[in-house]
């Protein structure tokens, strides 16, 4: 019973998902962008970490973190504004199964999205014979994935917090420029208050609170450009590289994406005994 209202609450939302022109409109912004990149690197292919790689990595990181959230958070709040959950809740319906429904109808949703936009930048780079080089390309596009999993989960959590589409807005933008934008120079700033011992020890920590530069920093030296981190990463550099790296990036992922996601699940049942 428990799976069924879970298919259920996720064959929904993936309908409700496609018919969001939110959606559109960032598919259509990130198949434009990876267009764009493709032409201007329109005589060689592109193998490892390059200019163009290391361009197209922070696109994703500015664009899709920022889809992702308010995507999934939007879905929350929806349901309080427009009634749907008062709907809901009137049946044996457990908070696991609604906040399951809702991730993996979400995650379908983004993942096709994804798959969408790098499909149609692969087969524009083929037919004009070049483009990426396939391990590249997969290793980008799982970076992708990933990414979006991460803050799909975070979203879920900042959908949970917020009351209504507007507060939730402001809180998925102020999650976005905080991981995102923010995070170097505050980075920075706290790394130089502290005794050089200490720097190492403090970056690994900080890095994994952070799924954005979790992510980034895989990508990088999976890509081959390890060594444009400096010095304070080479610690996470060597580990990456090794054999262990990737069973090591996907167990931090899930951690992360369970933490938020359990934790969603509990406010959001917190909530529901309340009311």
């Amino acid at each position: 019973m428990t799976m069924s209202r879970t298919v259920q609450i996720a064959v929904r939302e993936i309908k409700v998902g496609f018919r969001n022109p939110w959606a559109y409109t960032f598919l259509a912004l990130f198949a434009l962008f990876a267009l764009m990149l493709l032409l201007i690197n329109s005589q060689s292919v592109v193998k490892g970490y390059s200019g163009l790689t290391g361009t197209l990595l922070n696109l994703i990181l500015y664009l899709l973190p920022l889809m992702t959230l308010m995507l999934g958070s939007f879905s929350l709040t929806g349901d309080k504004e427009d009634g749907s959950w008062e709907l809901l809740s009137v049946y044996p319906l457990s908070t696991v199964s609604y906040m399951a429904g809702k991730f993996i109808g979400q995650a379908a949703v983004l993942l096709s999205m994804i798959a969408f936009g790098y499909g149609l930048a692969g087969t524009a780079g083929w037919a004009a014979g070049n483009g990426f080089d396939p391990s590249a390309f997969r290793l980008l596009a799982g970076f992708s994935f990933s990414l979006a999993m991460l803050y799909l989960a975070a979203a879920m959590l900042v959908g949970t917090l917020a009351r209504n589409r507007w507060q939730a807005l402001t809180i998925a933008v102020a999650v976005w420029f905080f991981t995102i934008i923010a995070w170097p120079p505050l980075l920075i700033a706290v790394l130089g208050m502290l005794p050089y011992l200490w720097i190492k020890p403090a970056v690994s920590v900080l890095t994994l609170l952070n799924p954005a530069e979790i992510s980034r920093l895989f990508a990088i030296v999976k890509l081959g450009g390890g060594s444009v981190l400096g010095p304070e990463y080479y610690d996470w550099v060597k580990w990456i590289r090794e054999p262990s790296g990737t069973i090591g990036y996907i167990a931090v992922s899930l951690l992360w994406i369970f933490g938020a996601s359990g934790l969603s699940v509990y406010l959001w049942e917190r909530g529901r005994k309340h009311a």
